[in-house]
């Protein structure tokens, strides 16, 4: 990695020396953070996954009641029609 630019995102995960230029990035900090937002990005991927199985359900829901209302309508339509013949 750059030091600078590991700087620019976070001053913490460098060492600087007397001067205050940047001496060398602390990796084991940068291994503490990626793990840190590695869990915290599979803790969204989880819920995600959750959210997507509920919609997946609820969609299948729906398309099983659109197809009870298209055969109801199926049935109205092939049901023999009444002729008022008094007009």
């Amino acid at each position: 990695m750059i030091a600078e630019d590991v700087a620019e995102v976070n001053p913490d995960l460098v060492v600087r020396d007397k001067d205050g230029d940047i001496d060398m990035v602390r990796y084991d900090a940068v291994n503490t953070m990626l793990l840190n937002e590695f869990l915290k990005e599979h803790t969204t991927v989880r819920e995600l996954k959750r959210e997507i199985a509920a919609l997946a359900a609820t969609v299948r829901e729906q398309e099983s009641k659109i197809q009870e209302v298209s055969d109801q309508i199926q049935l109205r339509n092939l049901a023999p029609q009444a002729i008022d013949n008094n007009q």
